[in-house]
Order: structure tokens, then sequence, then C-alpha cells
């Protein structure tokens, strides 16, 4: 019998503090008095989703659900927090409840955005009032009727009726993860963020081999670990460094985002400064070979 791996507090839901763990991790936590739940679908609401450290709003961001995304709550507090994962990457932390929907969606086919960002507004027309901000990967619902000169109707993650321009819905642009990456340049550096709006080097990566179906881990430890490692790198692969990651365009140059420049810029490892430091820290190349 192959051996459980061990707990991972980023992705397993237990609280020795508190005794309580998620009814799968029943036989798996050690010690006596714990509390086991069974964790309840939800989805994130109209907006992007903090999720922190800690139930407290000074807390580290950890990562963000983005509007629609599938979570589950494993256990809620007084006070207004959940303690949330989310579905896709299995990432644990600490919501806002109000920002939170049940899992229950209008009837309609679901539709997910794909520009970087984009908006959903009152009306089928640029000055109608605005109802949502929106990122790519966000999910939406078709909403009965016509579509209106380019513009869908469609149920927000809360059910609220609202307009879409069918660009935003459009096929992304580009067939590689490299290309998408660079769509990106000099969006905002966001300790935990995910979408054009913000984002961290490991979220650039994760949102990169999203749009081309390929679901990646949230951290960079959990990416490497995830990915085939190979010594000479190619174009799409991920570099690898002390609690940070890239994404290859070449066999040496790197897209990332990062906390150097406070956006999503390009280095070359081993030219200037900056570059040569990269080039002296990196530990490695993965390569998505599924």
């Amino acid at each position: 019998m192959t051996a459980a791996l061990p707990l991972d507090p980023r992705t397993h839901a237990y609280d020795p503090d508190a005794r309580l763990a998620e009814e799968g991790l029943r036989g798996r936590v050690s010690g006596e008095g714990w509390r086991f739940v069974t964790p309840r679908a939800a989805r994130a609401g109209n907006a992007r989703v903090s999720l922190r450290a800690r139930p407290d709003a000074d807390a580290p961001q950890v990562t963000e659900a983005l509007p629609g995304e599938a979570l589950e709550v494993i256990t809620e507090q007084a006070g207004g927090w959940a303690w949330v994962r989310t579905g896709h990457d299995r990432y644990l932390g600490w919501a806002r409840a109000e920002a939170l929907v049940s899992r229950e969606t209008a009837g309609g086919e679901p539709l997910r955005v794909t520009a970087l960002r984009a908006h959903a507004y009152a009306g089928p027309q640029v000055s109608a009032p605005l109802r949502a901000e929106l990122c790519a990967g966000a999910v939406l619902t078709r909403a009965p009727g016509e579509a209106v000169s380019g513009w869908v109707p469609v149920h927000l993650p809360n059910g609220q009726a609202a307009w879409v321009a069918r660009a935003a819905l459009s096929p992304a642009p580009g067939t590689d993860a490299a290309t998408f990456a660079l769509r990106l340049l000099d969006t905002p550096y966001v300790w935990g963020g995910r979408s054009a709006w913000g984002l961290d080097c490991s979220g650039l990566a994760q949102l990169a081999y999203a749009a081309l179906g390929r679901a990646l881990p949230r951290d960079a430890d959990q990416q490497r670990a995830f990915l085939t490692p190979v010594e000479a790198p190619q174009r799409g692969d991920l570099a690898f460094f002390p609690g940070h990651v890239g994404l290859m365009l070449d066999g040496r140059r790197m897209v990332h985002a990062n906390a150097t420049h406070m956006r999503v810029t390009v280095e070359t490892l081993g030219e200037g400064e900056y570059g040569a430091r990269l080039a002296g820290s990196l530990t490695g190349f993965g390569r998505w070979t599924a």
C-alpha cells in the first residue's frame, strides 16, 4: 500500500489549535478531540475574493478566487470570516463570508471570460452603469435572450442580470503560455494576486498555463514538484529560484512578475545586475510533459 503524502497546510484543511479538520482527513490527524466537518460548495461572488492567511483584514493575502470560481467552505467564524478552499488548485485561506455565493447557478451555459480585464454592464452599451469588474478566468452564465450588437446577456455569479461585450468572451489570442504571459507585461505586482488587475510570480505562471487549459498548483514550490525537471529550457518552461518562478521565452529570456520592479517584466538571465542575480540563484527548470 502506498503511504499517504504528508499533510500540507496550504491544501489540507486541519487546525491543530481548534482541533478542527475536514472529514477527508479522518484517520490522518493524530491526537484526541478532533471535530470533523464536511466542506460545503460555494463560489466567489461578483468580485475577486481575497483569501488571507488568517481571519484578519490585515493578514497577508495568500491567493485570490476569481469571480464565479468554485470554492469549498470548511467552516465559518463569528465576525464574518469563512475558511475556504479554491476548487481549481485546492488552496486554503480566510475570506469574508459576504463575498461568497451559493454554488447553485441560474440555468444557462457557463461562460469564461478571456479578456485580461473587462467589465459587466447594466445594459448593452458602454455608457450603462458598471455591474462588475471581471478578468480572464472569471466564470459567468449565459442569460436568456438574444445578443445585441456585440453584447451578450449574462448572469453574474450572484444571479444579477448584466451584459458583457462579446469581445470579452472571445478566444484568447496566442497559442502558448509564453505568448499569454507577454500580454500581461507591466501588470502590477500584488502578493497573492492571480489576475490582470495584479498578480504575483506563481500567479502569472498559473494564469498563463490556465489559458491553455493546463492546471498548475498555486505556489512556485508546488509548481516545481508538479512539472518534469529539464536541464536546457525552451519556450514555455518555468524557471525556478528560491521563492520565485518565471516563464521562459527562449533559452535565456524570462517573463515574470517581480517585486524588484513591482510589475511584470522580461529579464535575460545573466545580463545586467538583476539578470546576473537571477542567474546566480537559479535552481532549475520545469516542463509540462503530460
